[in-house]
């Protein structure tokens, strides 16, 4: 049998101290961020670079947020265990049973960036840590606008519905009028709140209960939301948002 780890890490993630003077980029994209050449992550996101050092983001992004997704459970009598960040399995080899652990992280800036990412090792430190920098590399820019049929000018939700598909599960996220809140599950709303959405309503389809399927689901329906091509023009007249929405407004008043 394995001991029995205690979670020694609170709910939400620490934010790692960040010297930029100190980073070595290794990469050209890196380089141009360190030289301030690219000085918004919306060049990154629009030029289609895959970013490959978490420092970009930590240097574009500085007041990234981040917490932690429910995808394990601990035991407890028949089934019943409370849900937890980790996610345990084993290996049976000669030498014994070899333990190794998974966590997923959600990162996001609640203004229209959020990124996800997952890590497995064979502790729960080095786990945390990959899944932590999977997350920044994977950040994303949603479209957001108004939920009502009112057409008001306000970001809250999201323009149009979306779907998603992992595995089994399938999410359908649609727009909600202001007041609603987030009628999704709960584990979902960790990234949607992370994402700067407040308001919005959802479906879902298959196996909903594995936790990591769900939120790749929800991730990729946010995804789908950049592959509709929308003109500026009708992005202005209808209050459509994407990206950062102080951005945009500070854009507007120079």
């Amino acid at each position: 049998m394995v001991e029995k780890r205690k979670e020694d890490l609170p709910l939400g993630v620490a934010k790692r101290s960040f010297d930029k003077e100190a980073w070595k980029p290794k990469t050209e994209l890196g380089r141009k961020v360190k030289s301030e050449e690219i000085k918004s992550i919306d060049e990154v996101i629009d030029s289609g670079k895959r970013i490959l050092e978490q420092e970009i983001v930590d240097v574009l992004l500085p007041n990234l947020e981040s917490d932690f997704i429910n995808i394990g459970q601990s035991k407890g009598k028949f089934g019943g265990g409370k849900r937890s960040i980790w996610r345990q399995t084993q290996k049976k080899t000669k030498e014994g049973n070899k333990p190794k652990f998974s966590t997923m992280i959600v990162v996001g800036n609640k203004d229209g960036y959020v990124g996800l990412g997952k890590g497995k090792a064979k502790e729960t430190m080095p786990a945390r840590e990959k899944a932590l920098r999977q997350a920044k590399l994977n950040v994303i820019k949603i479209v957001r606008g108004c939920g009502s049929w009112q057409g008001l000018p306000a970001a809250n939700s999201i323009p149009f519905a979306v779907e998603g598909k992992c595995g089994s599960v399938r999410i359908k996220l649609m727009p909600a009028p202001n007041g609603v809140g987030l009628c999704v599950e709960n584990e979902c709303k960790k990234m949607l709140a992370l994402a700067g959405i407040k308001d919005i309503y959802s479906k879902t389809f298959g196996q909903t209960k594995v936790k990591i399927n769900l939120l790749q689901a929800c991730f990729g329906a946010l995804k789908n939301l950049s592959s509709v091509k929308i003109s500026q023009d009708q992005m202005k007249s209808l209050g459509y948002v994407e990206g950062s929405l102080h951005g945009k407004a500070e854009d507007s008043s120079d």
